[in-house]
């Protein structure tokens, strides 16, 4: 297994989840500073959206217009160049709690997961259900007991979806049909005590993880085995692939304890280290919309 050093690539956030590379540039939601940012490739950033609501998933649909999780009210916002942030999907009647991250598929089909119960009320912990926002506006259930659904990821060319459920410590797989339907769920990696947050997949099918109570980034292939590690004194959120190869890893990370995030300390950080294989999804970050964000 392999032990990995990251370099500082930016820093001065509250809290950050989702990022995403598309068209040489890397977005990310500050959730408790409501804002969605992008970065240039040298660090620098620009705030682009704020989102009253807590931003939190982030995804581009095959036009390129950018999805954005508005957290509290559970609400899925469009933002395309030039125009105002406009509701895409309203999801309140249908979640537990807040809205979480997301993936999207290649026909433009949003699966979301949400927290399930009133987790900053301290409220008791519950499992919740995943849904599918169609591009007509349908929203359907999908999966049910599915235990704090959190980062998410279409693998395979379309035919699997990949969601970490927190609080169990898995990384759980679903068939995709052709109309959508989730089916034949299954446990695509145990991780002990770790527990998964944001997760991206790479070329090889391989799900790298950020371990939010360990401070971890993990390397981990269907059925478990661990390739590749790095190490946070914190937590580690969530990771993207991308750069000019598509070898980057993006990974955002708290360092600090959940005291100094409580007392609002802008100690998050995005990091970057150079891995063997690039991103799944790289291709259609670089290609097809030619528009500006």
């Amino acid at each position: 297994m392999a032990t990995r050093t990251p370099a500082l690539f930016a820093d001065d956030f509250l809290f950050l989840e989702a990022p995403k590379w598309r068209e040489d540039r890397l977005w990310v939601s500050d959730v408790f500073d409501h804002k969605v940012c992008a970065l240039c490739a040298d660090g620098h950033r620009k705030t682009y959206l704020y989102v009253p609501n807590r931003p939190s998933g982030l995804g581009f649909l095959s036009d390129g217009s950018l999805i954005v999780a508005s957290a509290k009210d559970s609400r899925l916002l469009k933002y395309t160049s030039g125009e105002q942030l406009a509701e895409y999907a309203d999801l309140s009647k249908h979640t537990t709690g807040w809205l979480n991250d997301f993936a999207i598929d290649e026909h433009d089909r949003i699966y979301a997961g949400n927290f399930g119960y009133d987790f900053a009320a301290g409220e008791e912990r519950r499992t919740t259900s995943l849904h599918r926002v169609d591009p007509d506006g349908t929203i359907e259930e999908v999966a049910r007991e599915v235990d704090f659904p959190n980062g998410s990821v279409v693998i395979d060319g379309g035919r699997t979806l990949v969601v970490a459920e927190t609080w169990a410590a898995r990384l759980t797989a679903f068939d995709i049909d052709d109309a959508g339907r989730l089916s034949n769920r299954r446990v695509f990696a145990d991780l002990g005590r770790r527990q998964p947050d944001g997760i991206c997949v790479d070329a090889e099918g391989a799900i790298w993880a950020g371990i939010y109570n360990t401070g971890e980034f993990v390397r981990v292939l269907d059925g478990g085995k661990i390739t590749d590690t790095v190490q946070f004194p914190g937590s580690g959120i969530s990771c993207t692939l991308g750069g000019k190869s598509g070898k980057t890893l993006f990974m955002t990370a708290f360092i600090g304890t959940e005291s100094d995030m409580a007392a609002g300390k802008r100690n998050s950080a995005i990091y970057t280290m150079e891995v063997d294989v690039r991103g799944g999804e790289f291709a259609k970050t670089q290609i097809g919309y030619k528009g500006k964000l």
